[in-house]
């Protein structure tokens, strides 16, 4: 059986860009929720991956974008 990893990433981005950034990363595949916030951060992402190498990619494809300033990552326990 095959293990999905889940995580959370939180970010902040260009001010203004919120909404333009929810929508590239809700192209993603993997991701299973993408929230446009207030507060410390900007957007939270849901992802399930099927391995943390794939996790790494997916969170490089997203720090990658033009609109992302910042990220940390949330990956859950079984």
């Amino acid at each position: 059986m095959v293990e999905i990893v889940k995580a959370y990433v939180v970010a902040t981005v260009k001010r203004g860009t919120e909404h333009d950034a929810a929508q590239k990363i809700r192209k993603i595949k993997e991701v299973t929720e993408v929230l446009v916030t207030y507060g410390l951060y900007d957007v939270v992402v849901r992802i399930e991956a099927k391995s943390l190498e794939h996790l790494d990619k997916i969170i490089t494809d997203i720090r990658q974008m033009a609109e992302i300033q910042q990220t940390s990552t949330l990956v859950g326990a079984q």
